[in-house]
């Protein structure tokens, strides 16, 4: 799970100030962005409007794309600090190996977890013999401080609590929700759930009023607290709610992301997540040297070259420009 952009920009984010302490409608702009050799994501977070929801601070979402005659997805071994990485998927396979010598085939509705503290480097790709749609939403949580230099871990996790309301089938993928708990491991007070509404379902989902919250959505159109929400969308919901109304005329599914707003300022650049310009330059320049993110062993490909850090440096600030 990579940012591939070879000019990426220095995204400065936490703290409280820009959090909406009350509830409203925010839909997010998103940008195409090529992942791999034939796979384009659509980027959400990040955006220029917002930088968290909670704790998570990457949202990209692919798909449905037809891979039956293409290699699908192809991500060469790339480096990760100071985050844990989400893998969801709706259809399809993503194949994980990492330089602990994790080897995961992960599938749709399971949960690939892998926790990068102080270095992991891993790569991602399509099986050779892989089905023929590919959709799925990529996504990171910033750790904090207290936890971002722990020892790195792969989690994979087959089998996750579900909440069901009147025709809503929500599935636990981190944190809680309603009571349900997440086998990955949390960091955070957080929620990330996959929420199915099958047509004509209409109901209300509990979530807690001092989480922010935002909902992406999957496929279908859900109606997400009275909006009505295009497949690839994704809607700030602020704070202040005890419960999430919604409905869909067609079958329709769309991910829950909320959590406790994250209150420490980071810097996030490339695939780093750090606090300073000079220990975002030290991950770089570690993984250029070789030096303590370890290997990716029996990917058939070189691993990828990090690009040049901005001429400026980075300094964290709050969550909005």
């Amino acid at each position: 799970m990579s940012n591939l952009d070879l000019k990426p920009s220095p995204t400065l984010c936490g703290g409280r100030e820009d959090v909406t302490a009350r509830p409203v409608h925010e839909l997010l702009p998103s940008k195409n962005v090529p992942l791999g050799e034939s796979t384009v994501v659509r980027r959400l977070l990040p955006s220029i409007r917002r930088r968290m929801i909670g704790a998570w601070c990457f949202v990209d979402h692919y798909g449905p794309d037809d891979i039956a005659d293409e290699p699908g997805m192809q991500v060469a071994p790339h480096p990760h600090m100071g985050l844990q990485t989400v893998s969801w998927l709706h259809d399809g396979e993503v194949l994980h190996r990492d330089s602990l010598g994790s080897l995961q085939t992960v599938r749709p509705k399971e949960l690939g977890l892998m926790t990068s503290g102080r270095a992991i480097a891993h790569s991602e790709e399509s099986p050779r013999e892989h089905a023929r749609l590919l959709h799925g939403a990529q996504l990171w949580v910033a750790l904090p401080d207290a936890h971002r230099h722990t020892e790195p871990t792969w989690e994979h996790h087959a089998e996750l609590p579900r909440v069901t309301h009147h025709g809503i089938d929500a599935t636990v993928v981190l944190g809680e929700l309603d009571s349900a708990a997440s086998p990955g491991t949390a960091f955070t007070p957080i929620v990330g759930a996959d929420v199915t509404l099958a047509a004509g379902a209409s109901g209300r989902l509990p979530i807690e009023p001092d989480f922010e919250y935002a909902a992406l959505t999957m496929s279908g159109e859900a109606e997400v607290d009275g909006v009505r929400l295009a497949p690839g969308s994704l809607l700030y919901l602020g704070c202040g709610r005890r419960e999430l109304p919604l409905r869909a005329d067609v079958d329709s599914s769309f991910m829950l992301l909320g959590g406790e707003p994250f209150e420490e300022h980071l810097v996030m650049w490339w695939n780093f997540v750090g606090r300073s310009h000079d220990e975002i330059a030290q991950a770089r320049e570690d993984w250029m040297t070789g030096e303590r993110f370890g290997e990716v062993r029996g990917y058939d490909g070189a691993p990828l070259a990090a690009p040049a850090l901005p001429p400026v440096p980075l300094k964290p600030r709050g969550r909005a420009r």
